[in-house]
């Protein structure tokens, strides 16, 4: 494997498990940049070696500049920092194009995005995240593939356009099912349940859509078009409107899913 010396710019979410996980790799991560001090201190800490810091116009030199910070916020990161001439600067953004860094062609830019939902405290197995890569110079290409190698069996080069929706998909699967469990949780505890009587039905949900099409084993009432049952449940939401109206338009895309071309359900499913 080759080594690397890295940068890294970011100490949230994605910096606080990517910066450890290089150096665990054997790569050098010589600085963290944070624009909070205790921040980058945190994420430091936890890597031998790697000093700390808030300024982003002294950055130490490095083979490689990691942007780990969120979408919004690298344009003005990258307007703000001073990197070498002709670093390589990668921000591990879903939604972000390769086209950020047309401003600045002083540096050369690159995407590696790990795909992958990241919370404190939870440990991630990197090997099988997957780790998609983009450059703008093909020179850049075996650096940046060596580099996600070190960290991950699944490497993959998907460009802005694939990436993008790649994003998108992403956030269906993750955020949305996260956010309706919430919902799930919430009127559960008002109903005087413990949460644990729904963990084997999504066990075996997601067990389900990750060898079947999903629209192809949709159950429920909504699927089956059983009036009197969406009726009651829609009933049973009045105390939250909100919830009751996104429960509405969920059935209605159900609904509309399993009438087109998708649609192949399996007979006898029911929930």
């Amino acid at each position: 494997m080759v080594a690397y010396k890295i940068v890294l710019l970011g100490a949230g979410r994605v910096g606080q498990h990517l910066g450890p996980a290089l150096a665990a790799a054997g790569h050098r991560v010589v600085h963290v940049w944070s624009r909070t001090l205790a921040a980058a201190q945190q994420v430091a800490a936890r890597i031998p070696g790697a000093t700390a810091g808030t300024d982003a116009a002294a950055l130490p030199s490095a083979d490689l500049y990691l942007v780990a910070v969120p979408d919004g916020a690298v344009p003005e990161l990258l307007a703000a920092a001073t990197f070498p001439a002709g670093a390589l600067v990668v921000h591990t953004a879903g939604a972000l194009d390769l086209a950020v860094f047309a401003p600045h062609p002083y540096v050369r830019g690159g995407v590696l995005y790990p795909l992958q939902t990241f919370s404190p405290g939870r440990q991630i197995s990197w090997k099988t995240v997957p780790l998609c890569l983009e450059v703008a110079d093909a020179a850049d290409a075996d650096l940046l593939e060596n580099t996600a190698a070190s960290l991950s069996q699944d490497v993959r080069w998907v460009n802005s356009e694939q990436r993008l929706q790649l994003h998108v998909a992403a956030v269906w699967a993750c955020n949305f099912p996260n956010h309706l469990l919430g919902i799930s949780h919430t009127l559960l505890t008002e109903a005087g349940l413990p949460w644990e009587l729904l963990r084997p039905l999504i066990e075996e949900t997601m067990a389900k859509a990750l060898v079947h099409p999903p629209f192809s084993v949709q159950t429920g009432p909504a699927v089956r078009h059983d009036r009197a049952t969406l009726a009651r449940h829609e009933a049973a939401l009045n105390s939250h409107p909100e919830w009751q109206g996104l429960y509405k338009r969920l059935t209605d895309s159900i609904q509309q899913a399993a009438t087109g071309p998708a649609a192949n359900n399996e007979t006898g499913l029911q929930l």
